[in-house]
C-alpha cells in the first residue's frame, strides 16, 4: 500500500468534510456565495497551513491546489443545498470526527517526518485538526471549539499520542496510523453519541472577612 498516496486521498476527504462544516456556519449566518466559499476554504485548509508554516515546510495547498479546489467545490455545492446538509447535521458530525482523526494523525506524522520531537509532533497533529475550526468559529462569530465542553480537542490529543506511542514502540507506520485514527475517531464518535463532556471548572464562593477571622 502506498501510504503517501493514501494520505493524500484522506487529506482531500478531510478537507471536504471540514469545508462542509464551514459552509453550514455560513448558512446559519445567511451569508452570500462568497461567504460560503471563504469559510469553506478557511476551515478546510487552515490547520494544515499553520502546521506547515510552523514546521518551515512548503504549504501543502500552494504546492498542490487540489485541496483548495475541493473546498471551493464543496462550499459552492453547499450554498445551493444547505437545507439538505443541515438536516443531516448529526451525520456530518460523525464525518467530521473521522476527518478530525485523519488530519490529526497526518499532521503528527508530518511533524515526525520533519524531524520534530514527539511533543512537537503531537501539537502539530492537534493544530492540523483544530485550527481550521477555530478560524471558522471566529469568522462566523460562533462559540470556539476550544471553549465548548464537548470532547473534540482531547480526542485529537489522544489519537496523536497513541500514533506516536505506537510508532515509537516499533509498530509500522501503517499500523500506528490506523491505531491513532481509530482512537481519535472512536472517542469523538462515542462522545457525540453519549453527549460526553470533560469536567469543567466550577468557581467556589468567595470567603468573607469573617471566614478569614478578620474584621470588617
Amino acid at each position: 500500500m502506498d501510504i503517501a498516496a493514501a494520505m493524500t486521498g484522506l487529506d482531500l476527504a478531510a478537507a471536504a468534510v471540514f469545508a462542509a462544516t464551514g459552509a453550514l456556519v455560513a448558512s446559519r449566518k445567511e451569508m452570500d456565495l462568497l461567504g460560503f466559499l471563504w469559510l469553506g476554504v478557511v476551515t478546510g485548509i487552515g490547520g494544515g497551513t499553520l502546521r506547515d508554516l510552523l514546521l518551515g515546510l512548503p504549504v501543502f495547498w500552494v504546492r498542490d491546489p487540489a485541496p483548495v479546489a475541493v473546498c471551493l467545490a464543496v462550499a459552492g455545492l453547499a450554498h445551493f443545498t444547505a437545507p439538505l446538509i443541515g438536516s443531516r447535521y448529526r451525520l456530518l458530525l460523525y464525518l467530521d470526527a473521522l476527518g478530525m482523526a485523519l488530519v490529526t494523525v497526518a499532521g503528527a506524522a508530518k511533524g515526525v517526518d520533519a524531524g520534530a520531537g514527539a511533543l512537537v509532533a503531537l501539537v502539530m497533529g492537534v493544530i492540523t485538526a483544530s485550527f481550521g475550526g477555530i478560524l471558522r468559529d471566529l469568522l462566523g462569530q460562533e462559540p470556539s471549539i476550544l471553549l465548548r465542553k464537548e470532547v473534540y480537542v482531547s480526542a485529537s490529543v489522544a489519537g496523536a499520542a497513541l500514533f506516536l506511542a505506537a510508532e515509537t514502540a516499533g509498530a509500522g507506520r501503517e499500523l500506528a496510523m490506523g491505531l491513532g485514527i481509530a482512537s481519535a475517531a472512536g472517542l469523538r464518535a462515542a462522545a457525540i453519541r453519549g453527549n460526553w463532556a470533560l469536567p469543567v471548572y466550577r468557581p467556589r464562593p468567595g470567603r468573607t472577612p469573617d471566614d478569614k477571622g478578620g474584621v470588617s
